[in-house]
C-alpha cells in the first residue's frame, strides 16, 4: 500500500485536511466536529499535493462552484458506496431526507443504515453529506459539525442560480 500524503485547503470553515495515496484525493477532513481529521503517523505532508481539489475548493467557498470533477476516491461497503454515489446527486443548494436517499439508493427501510453511511463519508464537500437533513427538516448531525453544516448550507443557498 501506498503511502498517503496530505496537504490542507484553506476554507472558512478552518483548515481542510486533504489526503490520498495516489493523484486522487481519498479524505477531506474538517478541523473541528465529531469526525474531525488529522493526519496519521507516517503519511506525508506535501503541500503541492491536490492542487486542484485545492483550487476547486477555493472557488466554491468563493461561490463560484456548484460541483467538483478533481480526482477523488471514495472508499466503503458496496452499501455506503451506493450512499455516497446517491449524495452527488442533489443538486447545489438541494436538501434530502435520510428517507429520500433510502428510497433513491431502492433500500427505503435502511433510513438508519443511511444515516450511518452518511456521517461515514471521507470526502464531505466534495460529496455533499451536508445537503441531508432530517425528515422534519432539522438539521441532523454532521462531522464538521453543525455550525460548519449551516455555513455550506447557507453558503449554497446564498449563490444558488436564481
Amino acid at each position: 500500500m501506498d503511502t498517503k500524503q496530505y496537504t490542507y485547503a484553506d476554507s472558512p470553515v478552518g483548515p481542510l485536511l486533504l489526503a490520498g495515496s495516489g493523484p486522487a484525493v481519498e479524505i477531506i477532513g474538517f478541523p473541528a466536529g465529531d469526525r474531525a481529521r488529522r493526519p496519521e503517523p507516517g503519511w506525508q505532508r506535501n503541500d503541492d499535493a491536490f492542487p486542484a481539489a485545492k483550487a476547486q475548493l477555493g472557488e466554491y467557498f468563493d461561490g463560484k462552484r456548484q460541483c467538483f470533477d478533481f480526482p477523488l476516491q471514495a472508499s466503503g461497503t458496496p452499501f455506503q458506496l451506493a450512499v455516497l454515489d446517491a449524495l452527488r446527486h442533489i443538486p447545489y443548494a438541494a436538501t434530502r431526507s435520510y428517507a429520500e436517499i433510502a428510497a433513491a439508493i431502492g433500500r427505503p427501510k435502511a433510513v438508519r443504515a443511511v444515516g450511518a453511511a452518511n456521517g461515514r463519508n471521507p470526502l464531505p464537500i466534495a460529496i455533499p453529506c451536508h445537503r441531508v437533513i432530517g425528515k422534519d427538516g432539522g438539521l441532523t448531525g454532521f462531522g464538521g459539525g453543525l455550525e460548519t453544516k449551516r455555513y455550506l448550507l447557507d453558503l449554497e443557498r446564498q449563490h444558488a442560480p436564481a
